[in-house]
């Protein structure tokens, strides 16, 4: 995190149909309930593979069937419309404190190296006798480095030295960063969009993906958004989907915290899609105060759900056992 972000890959694609096993005269629920369980570890198989669209179509077999996946895609909504500022108030949403997060931890980090880099060149300086051209020498390859991550790692590097550290150091940090991901997973889930994965911190993502340029976060099956995005169209339902994705990371953080720190990122990346849709500025505020308040009311009444989420994706849990965790915790009257 600091920021997650969706990464995106190509898989080979085939379409399976879901064959039940024939059992005896048995507990129905009990014949579902193995039957999910068996199909969850299959989406986890196919997801390990990258093959996409093969999981998406194992959940959609079992979509919204009694003991199947009754929760993908039956998230409660409000209805579409312009939002003031003053509604969201009435609903206890403060949207200065949630749509302008500053991680203040990261950025506690950060002065305190550069704080340290500038006492560590003071004291060599005066332990080991460095010359002022030696001091600038070492100065040009320090600044050399940093600009080889900015331009090839796209800042990876320094990301990884930051989250580790942060997450070595800061249990709230480290807290925070999962309830975050949590919000991602559980709000694409419930809006009808497959995770398709999940890293908690930059080294993890790194170990995973073998790559400085993708960073910690959840990722999303999510073929069907690029074609209508590459086909020059994204579709008011698609649109309203992945908005509310997109901020229900810092969404998260605000009701657990009072204020966002981590997903700027994901903001930017929002307002990025919105102006490349030709979105007028009024048009972009509607889309943005809409989702906002859609993704509040659908965690806060599934707040439960996302903490016991939160605790199998601390645990580094697989894609099926969460969305498992997120069937066996939401209760029918909350659908």
């Amino acid at each position: 995190m600091g920021s997650s972000v969706m990464y995106h890959y190509a898989g080979f694609s085939y379409h399976s149909q879901l064959k039940f096993p024939s059992f005896g005269i048995v507990c129905s629920s009990e014949v579902v309930g193995v039957s999910r369980r068996q199909v969850l570890e299959q989406v986890d198989v196919v997801l390990a593979k990258g093959d996409e669209r093969a999981a998406l179509q194992l959940v959609k077999d079992l979509q919204g069937k009694p003991g199947g996946l009754r929760c993908f895609g039956s998230a409660r909504q409000v209805p579409q419309r312009l939002y003031t500022l003053d509604e969201l108030k009435l609903n206890g949403i403060e949207a200065s404190s949630l749509l302008s997060p500053v991680d203040a931890t990261l950025g506690s980090i950060e002065r305190n190296l550069q704080l340290a880099a500038v006492l560590g060149g003071v004291s060599a300086w005066n332990v080991f006798g460095f010359s002022p051209q030696q001091v600038l020498y070492l100065s040009l390859g320090l600044l050399f480095l940093w600009t080889l991550d900015v331009a090839s790692f796209n800042g990876g590097l320094s990301s990884l030295v930051l989250d580790t550290i942060a997450h070595t150091f800061s249990q709230k940090y480290h807290n925070r960063v999962i309830q975050h991901e949590a919000g991602h997973f559980l709000i694409a889930y419930l809006v009808g969009i497959l995770p398709r994965g999940y890293t908690l911190s930059s080294l993890e993502a790194l170990k995973k993906e073998g790559s400085l340029n993708v960073q910690a976060g959840t990722a999303f099956v999510d073929f069907e958004f690029l074609e209508e995005v590459n086909g020059g169209k994204v579709s008011a339902t698609t649109l309203n989907k992945f908005s509310c994705i997109a901020l229900a990371g810092v969404v998260s953080e605000y009701l657990l915290y009072g204020h966002a720190e981590g997903g700027l990122a994901d903001i930017n990346k929002l307002d990025m899609l919105l102006k490349g849709l030709a979105f007028t500025q009024k048009k972009a505020d509607s889309q943005v105060r809409w989702s906002v308040l859609n993704t509040v009311l659908i965690l806060r009444r599934h707040e439960a759900t996302r903490a016991k989420l939160a605790e199998a994706m601390s645990s580094g849990k697989s894609v099926g056992f969460c969305i498992e965790t997120i069937e066996d915790t939401i209760g029918n009257a909350d659908i």
